[in-house]
């Protein structure tokens, strides 16, 4: 069952009114949030870094030896996210977010002003001590980040809004730490700049958060539990009662697994298989930044402005492909002498790494922003604070496991080159697995590269495709990818009522049956399985979600429209039998008689499909358009056929 979109939505004020995800930047619900976040993630990275090159390359400290402090800074900035992250969903869920923000906020300033005063005594423990509270910042903070998202953005918008942000935090975490490296390094002053620099970056954060406007408490009557085991516990049990919901938070945990491993090799990597210098291994952050990035702001693009989840499977697929092609590019690289930016460059060898370095983090954009935005979209307003809560310890433990195997297989003997290899054929594995268990996923891939690459697929009227709620679709029966065309213009899944035969259709059976699209015979032929099939169609009614029927009965011959017979009324009819009085949307299939899949070829005298692949080639032009709900009073076949009929002719050919 699709969860209910958070009623704030429907009252944002500025919904729909900006062309683009940049246009938001100018907008109030979001503008503000974006720099605030943008704000935490560059100081949270100027301080951690800068702690890093203090205690690595300026002091001497027997209890902390230079190899041990970039893990033990590390390990102190993750602890919070699995003691408090618990706790900071309920917070999240029970006060107004926007509060929530000012006081994360209010907080780090506190904290940097301690962390300043631990840089300019050049004091390792107390900067230590900062290192767990900024941890500690960053926990409070995730839930609300992506709490408030869904919360000031409708469904449309949540793709864009979410690519900016995770476009703006790798950027930020870019930032933060080139700023860190180049300040603490300045002679005399290096340490007393980097603490100026924490503190105003903290107060221009503060600054920006006052420009937020309300985001009203989902819960306010929520009993905060503060033991944190039992909470996380809970908070799992809530994400595992959406199924769909649950196995996207194990997908993106991967993702952090999957680039934990990536970003924690980059300094060996960079010295001990490309032979480069510090400036070297930057580079690799730079170009693993700018990837994630611009994937990030491909998903609008990409998702036509709706949460596409098809585009994970896409990530998946490149995130392997070019993680195993980086290990070819990398294993056989002749020994070298240390090389500065310039020599690397120079070499065209190291071009095909940096590409398949940029293209890997690029998929990793596409792959996450469409799962971040199904789980704000999916997860119910009321506890989604406390599942993105759970997301988060889920996604400290899995980067813990990350460094644990990584370390287990260079132990074993393993190359660098080889763990990039082992991560890239594991990732395969992982996002089939994911993808069988959740073939919504795996659906909509499909979809979308049957109406991006093999069609130019355009959809006219798409908002009247209800958000939310149980609805009755009906649509023209041109060809044998109807139904797949149809999923690729609904944001939420569609069960399907389809003629048995389309089963035994080979690759499309699977599909539908993957689908769990409801067959249905002919009363004569199969009373029982007739009976069945409406039977299963007031159930998907009466869980709230979408419906698609073809009411003609079975693919046209000729590429007119046919009548439409009665069954949409038997299922309506039942349907409000039972309470249930869902809309009815009328839609039309146009430019699709005469492609591949429909039964335009005529052999030994009958109208057959399937014979002449690329009959029309690529890209040829097909669409949708979607009508307006019909008045209760109106649905009858007739009049059902005669608005399919309407949008039809309104379409050009």
């Amino acid at each position: 069952m699709t969860a209910p979109v958070d009623a704030s939505i429907a009252i944002a004020p500025e919904a729909h009114a900006h062309a683009n995800q940049f246009a938001l930047l100018g907008q109030r619900r979001f503008g503000p949030f974006f720099w605030t976040q943008f704000a935490g993630a560059a100081n949270d990275n100027l301080f951690k870094f800068a702690f890093t090159v203090m205690v690595t390359y300026q002091l001497q400290l027997g209890w902390m030896p230079p190899a041990m402090a970039g893990l033990a800074i590390g390990a102190l900035f993750i602890l919070p996210f699995l003691l408090f992250s618990a706790t900071a969903g309920q917070l999240t869920d029970k006060y107004d977010k926007t509060k929530m923000i000012r006081f994360v906020k209010n907080l780090e300033i506190a904290i940097m002003a301690v962390a300043a005063w631990g840089f300019m005594r050049a004091d390792a423990a107390v900067l230590l001590g900062c290192v767990f509270l900024m941890g500690l910042h960053s926990t409070l903070f995730g839930p609300v980040k992506f709490a408030y998202l869904p919360q000031v953005l409708d469904a449309r918008e949540l793709t864009g809004g979410n690519g900016m942000v995770e476009m703006g935090t790798f950027v930020a975490i870019l930032l933060g730490q080139v700023a860190g490296g180049l300040l603490v390094a300045l002679p005399q002053v290096g340490h007393t700049t980097v603490a100026v620099a924490c503190v105003l970056l903290a107060l221009a954060g503060r600054a920006v958060a006052q420009a937020i406007p309300p985001a009203p408490a989902t819960d306010p009557g929520l009993v905060i539990n503060w033991n944190p085991f039992s909470e996380t516990w809970r908070n799992l049990k809530l994400a595992h009662g959406n199924l769909v919901v649950f196995r996207s938070l194990l997908g993106i945990s991967w993702m952090w697994f999957f680039g934990a491993v990536f970003l924690s090799q980059f300094p060996s990597f960079a010295k001990e298989v490309l032979h480069g210098n510090e400036q070297v291994a930057s580079l690799l952050l730079v170009v693993f930044s700018v990837g994630i990035g611009i994937g990030s702001l491909l998903c609008e693009t990409l998702s036509r402005r709706q949460v596409e989840i098809g585009l994970v499977p896409l990530g998946a697929i490149g995130m392997s492909g070019f993680a195993i092609d980086l290990y070819f590019a990398s294993r056989a690289l002749p020994p070298a002498a240390e090389m500065g930016l310039a020599a690397f460059m120079a070499q065209s060898v190291h071009w095909r790494v940096m590409a398949d370095l940029g293209l890997l983090s690029l998929f990793a954009g596409l792959y996450s922003v469409p799962m971040y935005a199904l789980i704000q979209l999916r997860s119910q307003p009321t506890h989604r604070a406390r599942i993105i809560a759970a997301n988060n310890i889920l996604n400290a433990l899995f980067m813990i496991g990350s460094a644990v195997i990584a370390g287990a297989l260079l132990k074993a003997g393993f190359t660098i080159p080889q763990i990039f290899l082992f991560t890239g054929i594991a990732n395969a594995v992982v996002a089939f697995y994911i993808f069988m268990l959740v073939p919504e996923y795996l659906l909509r891939f499909v979809a979308w590269v049957l109406s991006r690459i093999v069609y130019r697929f355009d959809v006219k009227g798409e908002e009247h495709i209800p958000a939310e709620g149980a609805a009755v679709l009906v649509c023209n029966h041109v060809s044998f990818i109807d139904a797949v065309l149809l999923m690729a213009a609904s944001p939420r899944p569609i069960r399907f009522i389809m003629d048995h035969r389309i089963f035994r259709v080979p690759v499309l059976g699977w599909l539908f049956r993957l689908a769990k699209a409801i067959p249905i015979a002919p009363q004569k032929e199969d009373p029982a399985a007739y009976e069945e099939a409406f039977a299963r169609a007031v159930q998907v009614l009466r869980e709230g979600d979408l419906l698609a029927i073809f009411p003609e009965g079975a693919i046209t011959r000729d590429g007119s429209l046919q009548p439409f017979k009665g069954g949409v009324m038997k299922i309506l009819e039942a349907a409000r039998a039972e309470g249930i009085d869902p809309p009815v949307i009328p839609m039309a299939l146009t430019n699709l008689w005469g492609s591949y899949f429909s039964r335009v070829e005529v052999r030994d005298g009958e109208n057959v499909a399937m014979v002449r692949p690329f009959r029309r080639g690529f890209f040829s032009r097909v669409g949708l358009h979607v009508g307006s709900a019909m008045r209760h009073a109106e649905v009858q076949p007739e009049a059902l056929q005669r608005r399919v009929s309407g949008l039809l002719e309104s379409q050009p050919s």
